[in-house]
C-alpha cells in the first residue's frame, strides 16, 4: 500500500505519553506509529530513535524530547515522548510541548508508582485538560482481579487530582505485543487501535488560536503625528478588526480604546490575525498611557492579577541557573510575555529552601498587576538571566 502524503486538512491535535519510568511510554509511542502506519498510512518510527531523543532548548532550558506523528481516520496527531523524568517536568512547566491531552501509561504488573502520581499532579498544575489511560504489560498479569485492582487505584489517583477518575477511559493491553505485530487476546494491535479511537472520541478538537478572543502582548509604542498612537506586537490569538473596541490590561489601571487601523509591513489592513506581527492604531490613547508589558485584548476577556500559585522549575547550575538555593522571601523578577515584574515567593509549608534543579509549587505576589489566566507561562530572572521557568496554576487575586 502506497503511503499517503501528509494531509493538512485533518484537524491537528497534540498529545504525549506520561507515567512512571519503565512502564512502557516509549514502547507505546513506537507501537502507536506502527499500528497507525498499517491502519491509517502514517510513517513508522523505531523504538531506538524515540529513546535517543535529541536535545532542545526551551527558554534556555535543555530538554530531551522525541516528537512523532501519526494519523487516525479523522485526525493528525503530534505526539511527544520524553526519555527522563526531569525532561517531563521541564517540558510540562515550560510548555515546550503543549498537550491537548495526555496518555498516562501505567504498568498493570506494578500499578501506580511515584512518578505516575507526580505526572498526574503536573498535568493538573499546567492545565493538561484530558488524560486517557493505557494499562500496559497486561500480558504479564494472569489474574483478572489484579487488573481490576490496578484500574481502581489509577482511577482513585486521577480523582485525587481533580480529573474525572470514574469516567476516564482505560485501555488494557501490551505495547510490546503491538510493536511486534502480535495480538493475543486482543491485547496487542487491537488495544492500540482502540487507544487511537479513544483519543479521537475523548479528547475534543482544540479551539484554534484564531477562534479565541483577541490578545496581543505590547512590545513597543510609537506616536505618529496626525494619526495617534500605534502599539506593535505579535498577535497571540484571535482577530482584531478596524473599529473593534479594545482594552489595555496590566501594570496600570485597565483602559478602553478603539482600533482605528491595523498595519503590517507598512500596509494598511482591515484585520490582524493570530500569529501575525503588526501595529495597531489606537483612538484617543496617548503615547504615555501605554507601555511594553501591557496587553491589548478583547474587552472583558482577561483580567489583571497580582497573586497566584505556580508550578516552577528551578534551573540547575549546569543549565546556567543559580549555584545556591533560595529561601522564603526570595524576590526575583517574573518575566511575563514581554516584561519583568518583581514578585515575592512564598514556599509551601515545611519547605525551607529550594535547590537548583528542583521543581516546586509556590505562591507569588507581584508588585504590579499582569494580565493573566491559568496556564500562562513565565520565566524567573535575576538581573536579566533566567534562573527558572513556571506556569500559573491558579489565580488567587
Amino acid at each position: 500500500m502506497a503511503k499517503e502524503k501528509f494531509d493538512r486538512s485533518l484537524p491537528h491535535v497534540n498529545v504525549g505519553t506520561i507515567g512512571h519510568v519503565d512502564h512502557g511510554k516509549t514502547t507505546l509511542t513506537a507501537a502507536l506509529t506502527r499500528v497507525c502506519s498499517e491502519v491509517f498510512g502514517s510513517a513508522i518510527v523505531e523504538f531506538d530513535k524515540i529513546d535517543s531523543a535529541p536535545e532542545e532548548k526551551a527558554r534556555g532550558i535543555t530538554i530531551n524530547t522525541a516528537h512523532v506523528e501519526y494519523n487516525s481516520t479523522i485526525r493528525h496527531y503530534a505526539h511527544v515522548d520524553c526519555p527522563g523524568h526531569a525532561d517531563y517536568v521541564k517540558n510540562m512547566i515550560t510548555g515546550a510541548a503543549q498537550m491537548d491531552g495526555a496518555i498516562l501509561v501505567c504498568s498493570a504488573a506494578d500499578g501506580p508508582m511515584p512518578q505516575t502520581r507526580e505526572h498526574i499532579l503536573l498535568s493538573r498544575q499546567v492545565g493538561v485538560p484530558y488524560i486517557v489511560v493505557f494499562l500496559n504489560k497486561a500480558d504479564l498479569v494472569d489474574d483478572a482481579e489484579l487488573l481490576e485492582l490496578v484500574e481502581m487505584e489509577v482511577r482513585d489517583l486521577l480523582s485525587t487530582y481533580d480529573f474525572p477518575g470514574d469516567d476516564t477511559p482505560i485501555i488494557i493491553g501490551s505495547a510490546r505485543m503491538a510493536l511486534e505485530g502480535k495480538d493475543d487476546n486482543e491485547m496487542g494491535t487491537t488495544a492500540v487501535k482502540k487507544l487511537v479511537e479513544t483519543l479521537d472520541s475523548y479528547i475534543p478538537e482544540p479551539v484554534r488560536a484564531i477562534d479565541q478572543p483577541f490578545l496581543m502582548p505590547i512590545e513597543d509604542v510609537f506616536s505618529i503625528s496626525g494619526r495617534g498612537t500605534v502599539v506593535t506586537g505579535r498577535i497571540e490569538r484571535g482577530i482584531v478588526r478596524v473599529q473593534d473596541p479594545l482594552e489595555i490590561v496590566g501594570l496600570r489601571d485597565t483602559t478602553t480604546t478603539t482600533c482605528t487601523g491595523v498595519e503590517m509591513f507598512r500596509k494598511l489592513l482591515d484585520e490582524g490575525r493570530a500569529g501575525e506581527n503588526c501595529g495597531v492604531l489606537l483612538r484617543g490613547t496617548k503615547r504615555d498611557d501605554v507601555e511594553r508589558g501591557q496587553v491589548l485584548v478583547k474587552p472583558g476577556s482577561v483580567k489583571p492579577h497580582t497573586k497566584f500559585t505556580a508550578e516552577v522549575y528551578v534551573l540547575s547550575k549546569e543549565e546556567g541557573g543559580r549555584h545556591t538555593p533560595f529561601f522564603k522571601g526570595y524576590r526575583p523578577q517574573f518575566y511575563f510575555r514581554t516584561t519583568d515584574v518583581t514578585g515575592n515567593c512564598e514556599l509551601p509549608e515545611g519547605v525551607e529552601m529550594v535547590m537548583p534543579g528542583d521543581n516546586i509549587q509556590m505562591t507569588v505576589t507581584l508588585i504590579k498587576t499582569i494580565a493573566m489566566e491559568d496556564g500562562l507561562r513565565f520565566a524567573i530572572r535575576e538581573g536579566g538571566r533566567t534562573v527558572g521557568a513556571g506556569v500559573v496554576a491558579k489565580i488567587i487575586e
